[in-house]
């Protein structure tokens, strides 16, 4: 389909769309170029518009052009939208921060005001928690204080029983507190709806509660067929759903701007499809598709590569995981001498130039676990961490290995993704490498490289290992007792930086107590982090503003509002 036939089709279905907006509402922003259509090729899924009920990659990906908030986490630090509103630290001791909203709307012309803010902050508090089995998990003694409302100034203030490194990001407004009070209590009136949910949640009433966290976690999922109810898709951010279909090659998500949006940047484009990415998505750029994100790999490199040399825009970012040989610190490895003489002999370039291929130099290297390379606490964290000195290049691998009172032709069973071209590259440059230096390596890779990692019969592991963002992510990753650790081995050391980055709420102190993590991380030579895994990009010329960003959340949407069509 040409993009002239697609652009009037849009125009027939986006101008109805206005229509029935402006006979309820304010005019769409004056950005918007009426009849113009970007079109996404998309593998996501929406299952629910309630992102915080569930974090899925493609409900955070819709929530991030539906919901506006105070800001995002980006690379482990906070980058505000003080369009939406401010937050501010009142008080030292006790530890109080004040969320501040400025003059946002829903889509339906209600106000947000401190209903949705004290919604938002009782759901982070764990009183909507799914695991619930009784009303007592949200009675006054097993919670945190009460917000102090503000309804006048559209505010809350929220007192921490400690200082807290994610302040800025601790209350978001994932749903609209006048829908919620409506369906849990019958109610009609947005406003008496609103007034419902803060006494609810002020008098810690268990009946009224567990309605409100029926409605949370049940009322805002998409039926099967698509359908949702009007006052489920209200809308805080640039864009609003419009509808959602379903066919047999997947689901379409149908998005148009959000009228009552008053942002300092305003929606450009008059709707913007989701659809199924296809087989090949590349070959579609400019027929049925105009903007798509790949993983790199050889079938793509060179369509890819043709389409920039025609003046195509390509984008490389990473996904928010990083490449890394892992270790088991048994048997072979039980010794910490062991486990640094093998990481230092891992020759990181070669892994990446026989993994990557003719993608090798979207591959950017890293020495870190924590901080992405372009982050600003990446050269700190790398520095202080003494890298460079632990698992550094060793000049000569077999000596050290003899040094670490290793065997030659010690066996190492390798476990890697035989289904990654990447995975399976790296370990043959791995295997070349450790045969010279004494080390004899089996292939242990695997289909399901997931379960045999949990499974535990390996000695080394090539793996991507999430990036974490917040301090809650260093302790599920990293922390003795973590919810989903790299590798199981207890640092009580580490566990208390990780308590401490926990409590710094200096973006400075923070930078440097993620480095003193990264060193005991370091020290304990469990893992080598050599590259960060990359998202390719790829944008018809028709399109512009489309800027993606690394990391695993929402990394297309977050420009939605500036992106436009070319005249």
């Amino acid at each position: 389909m040409t993009r002239t036939v697609r652009r009037r089709a849009a125009a027939l279905a986006v101008v109805a769309a206005v229509a029935v907006l402006a006979g309820c509402g304010p005019a769409l922003p004056g950005t918007v170029v009426p009849g113009t259509q970007i079109t996404v090729g998309w593998n996501g899924e929406l299952t629910s518009l309630n992102a915080a009920a569930a974090p899925t990659p493609g409900n955070l990906e819709i929530a991030q052009a539906i919901r506006a908030d105070f800001g995002d986490i980006v690379d482990g630090e906070f980058v505000p939208d003080e369009g939406f509103g401010t937050v501010s630290i009142l008080d030292d001791d006790p530890f109080t921060v004040r969320y501040d909203l400025g003059e946002p709307s829903w889509s339906d012309g209600i106000p947000l005001d401190a209903a949705d803010l004290l919604l938002g902050w009782a759901a982070s508090a764990g009183y909507f928690a799914a695991d619930a089995d009784d009303a007592s998990e949200t009675e006054p003694d097993a919670s945190p204080a009460v917000p102090t409302v503000d309804e006048f100034a559209r505010a809350i203030e929220v007192e921490f029983p400690h200082p807290t490194n994610t302040w800025q990001s601790a209350v978001t407004v994932p749903v609209a507190a006048h829908t919620v009070g409506g369906r849990a209590f019958g109610l009609d009136d947005a406003m008496e709806a609103k007034q419902a949910v803060i006494r609810a949640i002020q008098e810690a009433d268990a009946s009224a509660l567990a309605a409100i966290a029926e409605v949370w976690h049940n009322d805002f999922t998409i039926a099967e067929d698509g359908a949702v109810p009007a006052d489920v898709l209200v809308s805080s951010g640039p864009f609003q759903v419009q509808e959602v279909t379903r066919a047999d090659e997947g689901q379409t998500v149908t998005l148009v701007p959000n009228p009552a949006y008053r942002g300092a940047v305003t929606p450009q484009v008059a709707r913007i499809d989701l659809v199924p990415a296809g087989d090949d998505p590349v070959a579609a750029i400019g027929e049925s598709l105009d903007v798509v994100q790949v993983d790199p790999v050889a079938a793509n490199a060179a369509p890819i590569h043709e389409m920039e040399r025609r003046d195509h825009t390509i984008q490389t970012t990473h996904d928010g995981t990083v490449w890394t040989v892992l270790l088991a610190p048994t048997a072979v490895f039980a010794d910490e001498a062991a486990r640094a003489a093998f990481l230092r002999m891992v020759p990181a370039s070669d892994l990446v130039g026989r993994g990557g291929g003719a993608w090798s130099s979207a591959y950017t290297s890293t020495t870190s676990l924590l901080a992405a390379p372009e982050s600003r606490a990446f050269d700190i964290v790398s520095e202080d961490s003494g890298f460079a000195t632990v698992l550094g290049k060793a000049d000569d691998p077999a000596l050290e290995r003899a040094a670490a009172g290793v065997a030659e032709g010690a066996t190492v069973c390798v476990l890697y993704d035989r289904r990654s071209e990447f995975a399976a590259g790296a370990f043959a440059a791995l295997r070349d490498a450790a045969g010279t230096a004494g080390w004899s390596v089996a292939d242990c890779g695997s289909d399901d490289a997931a379960v045999a990692l949990d499974q535990g019969a390996w000695n080394a592991a090539i793996v991507r290992v999430p990036l974490p963002q917040t301090p809650a992510d260093v302790a599920a990753l990293w922390g003795s007792e973590g919810a989903a650790p790299v590798v199981a081995r207890a640092d009580a050391d580490r566990d208390a930086l990780i308590a401490q980055l926990a409590q710094t709420v200096d973006v400075y102190e923070a930078r440097d107590v993620l480095a003193q993590i990264e060193a005991t991380i370091v020290r304990a030579a469990v893992a080598r982090p050599f590259a960060v895994n990359p998202r390719v990009t790829v944008l018809d010329r028709d399109v512009t503003g489309v800027t993606a960003r690394s990391g695993a959340d929402a990394p297309l949407t977050h420009s939605v509002a500036q992106w436009a069509v070319v005249p």
